[in-house]
């Protein structure tokens, strides 16, 4: 497995930046030491800060449109995304996007499938943390149930070959609405809006 790592997602992603203390034995960190991992030349304390997981779904209707939202909050207030979110603790990619999805928009889904990753970063709470996007298509169950619900400003379902680029939320949804496109769409005709 190769050591090399994208130099563009490393800079200003240094969480460990905010340690100014070892989290296990309270000794001051000293200056210009490594931030990932975080070690403590005290206690020999050794922490990695891995790449956050996320997940995003480009969620289908019957008649081949996908489910956009528009962010109801920052980062990338009133850009369009898709349903998504992050994985929680004992979650797998699949769980945390039905969950997020019900959470967002009040859609259950269908034939889940794996579609792309992509590096992506975060700036929340004056910390930009590294995240790795598991990008995901699916069919929506029921369409007449999607309603803009937690996060979400409102929701649109539009034809992701017209879709803007430049409005997407983060480039990383820009990326993976790149490679859908190049890569088809799912084959929705097969189920009937409910």
């Amino acid at each position: 497995m190769g050591t090399s790592r994208p130099t563009r997602f490393l800079t200003g992603m240094e969480p460990a930046k905010h340690f100014k203390f070892c989290p296990r034995c309270g000794h001051q960190r000293s200056k210009g030491v490594g931030t990932s991992p975080l070690r403590c030349g005290a206690c020999g304390f050794l922490y990695y800060f891995n790449p956050t997981i996320a997940v995003a779904g480009f969620i289908f209707a019957p008649d081949g449109r996908a489910l956009f939202i528009r962010r109801a909050k920052e980062p990338a207030k009133g850009k369009l995304a898709v349903p998504g979110g992050f994985v929680d603790v004992g979650e797998s990619a699949e769980e945390a996007l039905r969950r997020e999805t019900r959470e967002e928009v009040n859609v259950e889904l269908a034939d889940l499938s794996y579609l792309c990753s992509h590096v992506n970063s975060y700036d929340y709470g004056g910390v930009t943390y590294p995240v790795l996007d598991l990008f995901f298509t699916a069919l929506a169950v029921q369409t007449n149930e999607a309603k803009a619900l937690d996060g979400v400003e409102s929701i649109q379902w539009l034809d992701p070959q017209a879709v803007n680029l430049d409005e997407m939320a983060f480039t990383s949804i820009r990326s993976a609405l790149g490679f859908l496109r190049k890569s088809g769409k799912p084959d929705v005709s097969r189920r009937q809006n409910s």
